[in-house]
């Protein structure tokens, strides 16, 4: 399901909004339709085709906007849709697409007010009504982000991603088991208007576990799992909450169809939302050991994810590789830039076949899809070379026992002893295991491990 913020065209016929516009309606009609279908390269040429008959066509600017941020441009983007509306200052798609592009660079307060504008135009547009909402609550706006999401649910009473976004905002912010009651019934709705949207099926199922109706969500899982057996989220969800055996580890193609899915509004959930700080706190960690800049370490960002790490590790890297099993994460990554290179990989095989390539090797919030660490730990440290620093992020659960276990939301947590037992015997010293807050759920902390070791200088780990 296409979230409603992603800065695309509009499907619908573009309007004409002055009569230069009219002239050029068949080059922006063949424009919009490759720019749907994802040929940028293509939709880029007919869009400057068009400007170059006509500099000041409104549509055009708009969607090479649109596109240019699409491509990582985004304070390109900026002036030419803010040019757009010099020309047609109440076209409410222009004000939310601008919004979005403030919205995804971190300008909150500029993304408000885009939407509001857009609504000011058009009070019916759900998708910068949902937008508003998103911004508001990644202000911490609560009352006002509820607000604004009973509104949208109100305007458009079967857009399913509107259910689905309120689901979150109550699961993530729940200060009762009633709050974690309505989220299952947005997650429900969600589910009902776009039986496409499995995450929504997963919502429901992690809301019921955390309102302790474990039997429930094992039936929301199995019940999934027997519409689509080939499925790999309900087979792995189902395990999550104790109704199935955990794997040592989560299946490559849980992995990859999650974080595919979520690639999107990955960022904007995770840092906006959720208030997620592991880059910092490990990147943080690792400035005591290594040098901070300079350019001088082979650096390997493992598991990349969007790449929210590369502007924290860029000054100390001669040169920074990130791997990442999901390719719709990669390709985030590679529009934010900052890597000399990316590739789409599973973890241990990859560090497996780079034996000593780096100097550094950071991974935030990835090995959470690790139950068993002993072959990731031991691959990255044939990866590193003697002397070379490790630095990761785990959840943690407290206590004297070696324990790692999978969680009802799908990801593991680690004790301190069973982390420090398998890096001594993966031929890492100067270990070190900090307690820290990684991010918010369910309005509450998730408690973690910081950790960082060095790869030991013997040939044999001793």
């Amino acid at each position: 399901m296409r979230s409603a913020t992603r800065s695309i065209p509009s499907r619908r016929k573009a309007q004409p909004l002055s009569p230069a516009g009219r002239a050029f309606a068949s080059q922006l009609q063949e424009a919009m339709r490759v720019h749907q279908a994802g040929d940028l390269d293509a939709a880029e040429r007919l869009y400057g085709e068009v400007l170059e008959l006509h500099a000041a066509q409104p549509d055009a600017l708009h969607f090479l906007g649109v596109l240019a941020h699409q491509r990582g441009r985004s304070d390109e983007a900026v002036l030419l849709i803010s040019s757009a509306l010099k020309i047609i200052p109440k076209h409410p798609d222009a004000h939310n697409n601008l919004g979005n592009v403030h919205k995804e660079c971190g300008r909150l307060a500029d993304a408000e007010r885009c939407y509001r504008r857009a609504l000011a135009c058009a009070p019916e547009h759900y998708q910068a009504q949902s937008n508003l909402a998103v911004v508001l609550e990644a202000q911490e706006r609560l009352d006002e982000a509820f607000e604004a999401y009973s509104k949208l649910i109100q305007q458009a009473p079967t857009y399913a991603h509107g259910y689905y976004r309120l689901g979150l905002f109550l699961r993530n912010y729940a200060q009762n088991e009633e709050h974690l009651q309505q989220s299952a019934e947005c997650f429900r709705e969600s589910y009902r208007h776009d039986p496409a949207n499995v995450r929504a099926l997963e919502g429901v199922g992690v809301a019921l576990y955390m309102l302790h109706r474990h039997d429930e969500a094992a039936d929301v899982y199995r019940q999934w799992l027997e519409r689509e057996p080939d499925n790999p989220v309900p087979r792995h969800m189902l395990a999550s909450c104790g109704a199935a055996e955990a794997p040592p580890r989560a299946a490559d193609d849980y992995v990859r169809d999650v974080f595919d899915g979520f690639a999107e509004s990955f960022d904007e959930q995770l840092i906006q939302n959720l208030g997620y700080r592991a880059p910092e706190v490990l990147v943080g960690m690792l400035d005591e050991v290594t040098p901070v800049d300079g350019a001088s370490l082979d650096v390997l960002d493992a598991g990349c994810g969007t790449g929210l790490c590369a502007p924290l590790l860029r000054a100390r890297a001669r040169r920074l590789v990130g791997v990442d099993l999901s390719g719709g994460m990669v390709d985030k990554a590679r529009l934010r830039g900052g890597y000399d290179a990316l590739e789409v990989a599973e973890l241990t095989a990859w560090l497996e076949a780079h034996p000593q390539a780096f100097d550094l090797i950071v991974s935030a919030d990835t090995l959470v899809y690790f139950g068993q660490l002993g072959p990731v730990l031991a691959a990255a440290a044939g990866a590193l070379r003697p002397g070379g620093w490790l630095g990761f992020t785990l959840e943690a659960v407290e206590g004297d026992d070696e324990v790692a276990e999978l969680t009802s939301s799908g990801r593991y947590r680690h004790s301190r002893p069973y982390v420090e037992h398998l890096l001594a015997g993966s031929g890492f010293e100067a270990v070190v295991v900090r307690e820290d807050t990684l991010r918010r759920e369910a309005g509450k902390p998730v408690h973690g491990w910081v950790v960082r070791a060095r790869r030991s200088h013997s040939p044999d780990g001793a």
